[in-house]
C-alpha cells in the first residue's frame, strides 16, 4: 500500500520514462532505413520496465531509510525540495528551542519576584503582629500598611505587564496635576522625615496612560524618599523641547554608586543602597522602566554618590503610543 502511495509521487518520473522510450521508438520507427522489428520492440520495452522497476524499488527502500532517519542530522535528503524542508525543519526547531528557553526563563523571573515579595512583605506584617503586643503607634501603623500597600501594587502591575495591551488607556495626562496628586499620596513620608518638596510644573500635557503613568512617578518618588536623609529636599520639574517633554525628579540624597548606575533598571537589581540602608525587591525601577517603555516613554539617571539623584522621564512628541501599543498587540495574536 505504502509502495502504491510512493508511486503516486513519482508520477513526473513515470511521465518522464514513458515519454522518453516512445519518442526513441518513433525515431526508429518513421526512419525509412531502418527495418521494423516487433520482437526488438518487445525486447526494449521489456528492458525499460525492468530498470523501471530496479530504480523504484531502489528510490523506494531509499526513501523509506531517509523518513526512518529523518531526526538524523546526517540525513541525506532524496532532493532539493526535501533539502528545503529539512533546514525548515531545522529553524522551527531552533526558534521552538529558543521560545522554550524564553518560558522558562520567564517562569525563573516570576519565580524570583514571587520569593523576593514574600520575603519582603513579611517585615510589614511582622511589624504589625508586634504592634498588636504592644501599644500601636498610629503613625508607624500608617507606615506599615502604605509599606504593605506599596507592595501590593507592585505585585499587581507587575502580573499585569504581559497583559498590558488589554489594560490601557491613552488620554491627555496633565504632568502638573498628576504630580500633586502622587506627592499627596506621600504626604505623611514627607512630613515625618522633614523632607522639602520643591514643584515647578507648569500645566504640561502628555500622551499617556494616567493610572500607569501614575504609577511609573510614585515608584521613582518612592524611591527618592527612602534614599534622602530627614531635611532632605527634592525637586520636580518639567521642561519641553522641540524634540520631547521631560519630567524631572531630583533629590539630594545618598546617591547611587557609579559601578551600579547602569544597572539600576534591571530586574532584581538592588546595588549597595538596596543592600546598606533598607530592604529592596529591586523591582521597582525595573517595572517603572519597563511601563515606560510600553507607554513610548523612556527613563534616565543621574547620580554622584552622596550628592544628588535626578531621574527623567522622556516623552518624545514624535511618537504615537496608542499606535504602538496597538501594533504590539496586533504581532502578539
Amino acid at each position: 500500500m505504502k509502495f502504491w502511495r510512493f508511486l503516486t509521487y513519482e508520477r513526473s518520473y513515470l511521465y518522464f520514462y514513458a515519454v522518453t522510450f516512445f519518442l526513441t521508438i518513433m525515431v526508429f520507427a518513421i526512419d525509412p532505413e531502418l527495418t521494423w522489428r516487433w520482437q526488438t520492440f518487445f525486447y526494449a520495452l521489456t528492458l525499460v520496465l525492468l530498470w523501471l522497476i530496479f530504480f523504484f524499488v531502489h528510490r523506494y527502500l531509499k526513501t523509506v531509510r531517509a523518513i526512518r532517519g529523518m531526526h538524523n542530522e546526517d540525513a541525506e535528503p532524496l532532493s532539493l525540495e526535501s533539502e528545503a524542508y529539512h533546514e525548515t525543519m531545522e529553524q522551527q526547531h531552533y526558534q521552538h528551542i529558543r521560545a522554550l528557553n524564553d518560558v522558562q526563563a520567564k517562569q525563573k523571573e516570576h519565580y524570583d519576584f514571587i520569593v523576593s515579595w514574600f520575603h519582603e512583605i513579611k517585615t510589614p506584617i511582622a511589624v504589625l503582629r508586634l504592634m498588636q503586643q504592644t501599644e500601636v503607634d498610629p503613625k508607624s501603623l500608617e507606615e506599615e500598611i502604605s509599606r504593605i500597600e506599596h507592595y501590593v501594587d507592585q505585585a499587581l502591575y507587575y502580573a499585569k505587564l504581559d497583559s498590558f495591551s488589554q489594560d490601557y488607556e491613552i488620554v491627555n495626562c496633565n504632568l502638573d496635576l498628576l504630580v500633586k496628586g502622587v506627592v499627596k499620596s506621600h504626604s505623611k513620608t514627607f512630613i515625618s522625615k522633614k523632607i522639602k518638596i520643591r514643584l515647578d510644573t507648569p500645566s504640561t500635557v502628555v500622551q499617556s496612560d494616567s493610572k500607569w503613568l501614575s504609577f511609573i512617578v510614585n515608584q521613582i518618588v518612592s524611591n527618592s524618599l527612602k534614599y534622602s536623609n530627614d531635611f532632605g529636599e527634592i525637586s520636580i520639574a518639567t521642561q519641553v523641547t522641540q524634540q520631547e517633554k521631560l519630567l524631572i525628579i531630583r533629590d539630594n540624597g545618598i546617591g547611587i554608586e557609579p559601578k551600579d548606575l547602569p544597572r539600576i533598571f534591571y530586574r532584581g537589581f538592588t546595588g549597595s543602597n538596596g543592600r546598606t540602608y533598607t530592604k529592596s525587591t529591586g523591582m521597582g525601577l525595573y517595572l517603572a522602566q519597563e511601563l515606560s517603555k510600553k507607554l513610548g516613554h523612556y527613563i534616565t539617571c543621574e547620580s554622584t554618590l552622596g550628592s544628588f539623584t535626578a531621574f527623567t522621564i522622556h516623552f518624545p512628541k514624535n511618537y504615537d503610543p496608542h499606535l504602538s501599543v496597538l501594533q504590539s498587540h496586533q504581532k502578539t495574536q
